[in-house]
């Protein structure tokens, strides 16, 4: 029997592994990953001290909703960083995940009513986008709306143009600020703007904000603090100023430890409501060892800091060996680039055999549009995870390449 599943494209990295299957790179011992964004910088030594310290503490099952510390870091994070009030933020908006990916591919089956009038729900997503989301759609028996960024709005995508009978049938909808692959920041008017159609048309609306602490020269605008401008405005309840909004976010970007599965979903009391008690019968809560780190790590921003610096230095090399070419563009956020190769799948191919490099066809993170073109289709992404002396050298390699 074969499930709704079956109907998604292979993951993007497995058509990437097909595309260069049986291709022998020139060089073998030089080859280099540029297709996966996975942090090689330095773990924060003390996050292995307090898994070591509390190792014990794998024996006992976990709270859903987090323990007392890891709620209090979590809450003052959000709230330092989003500029709200103190008292903004507890235990009722928060929710401790195993990576914020598990975080985000669930929330449909917890707020999508297949119902929805009669009607097959609708999630909309950006496009090119981060493929959870659209597992998030059809998990929850749900179809997608892809919406190609506008570049008036900062690149995001402009739900509000969407006909009206298309925002009725709305459920759930997603905006990655910074966004993925293309590094665009959302403007604060976007995010007010996107609010106020969520609660127009009274459906959920997702920021994915897991890249949020990674940026070149300025902080990318939080989806709570736009909230908040809202309830300053005039325009949002003070009761609840977080209505039909939700956050997400993790350690694996902001702190190096992707593979530590530690994230957090945070915003609206009734969806976060929801989301606990789908992940009591469910979910996968995070050990008590790993609460406690996490706890440590959200309280600390000195790493943070570092860890931004050496990505600047990075952007400065990709601007050097690759400026004025690709239509490139430093990431005003995130630590992707998106070059305009003419050909991805190509480009991919010809990295690989003449130069080792793996890179990630851009077709592979859209979905076409009605005209059946895919927008992602010219591109390559490529990320800047590894050490300089490394990247240099692979960013030296793509600019004779290609």
């Amino acid at each position: 029997m074969l499930t709704r599943f079956h109907n998604l494209p292979p993951y993007p990295f497995a058509r990437m592994r097909a595309l260069l299957e049986g291709i022998t790179p020139h060089n073998t011992g030089a080859a280099l990953n540029l297709s996966v964004g996975e942090p090689q910088h330095k773990v924060p030594k003390f996050v292995t001290d307090i898994l070591h310290r509390d190792r014990a503490l794998y024996n006992k099952y976990p709270p859903v909703q987090g323990t007392d510390a890891w709620i209090e870091s979590v809450s003052k994070w959000i709230a330092r960083r989003h500029n709200l009030d103190a008292a903004m933020v507890d235990q009722r908006h928060v929710v401790p995940l195993s990576g914020s990916r598990e975080g985000l591919f669930s929330i449909g089956m917890a707020v999508i009513d297949r119902q929805q009038g009669g009607k097959i729900p609708l999630v909309l997503s950006p496009n090119p986008f981060y493929q959870p989301y659209a597992g998030a759609a059809i998990s929850a028996g749900a179809e997608t709306c892809y919406v190609t960024g506008n570049s008036a709005l900062g690149g995001m995508p402009d739900y509000g143009a969407l006909p009206d009978h298309t925002l009725k049938r709305t459920a759930l909808a997603f905006i990655c600020n910074p966004s993925n692959p293309e590094g665009n920041l959302a403007p604060r008017e976007y995010l007010k703007q996107m609010i106020l159609l969520a609660r127009q048309y009274n459906f959920v609306l997702v920021g994915d904000e897991c890249y949020s602490e990674i940026y070149d020269k300025t902080p990318p605008v939080g989806m709570l603090d736009a909230c908040y401008d809202l309830v300053k405005e005039g325009k949002g309840d003070g009761q609840n100023p977080f209505a039909n909004v939700v956050i997400f976010n993790s350690l694996s970007k902001r702190s190096n430890l992707a593979g530590l599965r530690s994230g957090f979903m945070a915003g609206d009391p009734a969806i976060v409501a929801e989301v606990i008690k789908m992940r009591a019968y469910g979910g996968a809560p995070m050990p008590l060892p790993v609460q406690s780190a996490s706890a440590a790590v959200w309280n600390d921003e000195s790493h943070v800091i570092e860890n931004r610096a050496l990505y600047h230095k990075k952007f400065d090399l990709a601007e050097h060996y690759l400026g004025g070419r690709f239509e490139f563009s430093r990431p005003a956020g995130g630590f992707c680039l998106w070059l305009n190769v003419g050909n991805g799948e190509m480009a991919c191919k010809k990295l690989w055999q003449e130069a080792g490099i793996r890179v990630l066809p851009g077709a592979y993170l859209a979905r076409p549009n009605q005209d059946g073109s895919n927008s992602g289709a010219p591109y390559i992404r490529l990320v800047l995870v590894h050490d300089e002396r490394l990247l240099e050298a692979a960013l030296e390699k793509i600019s004779n390449s290609l």
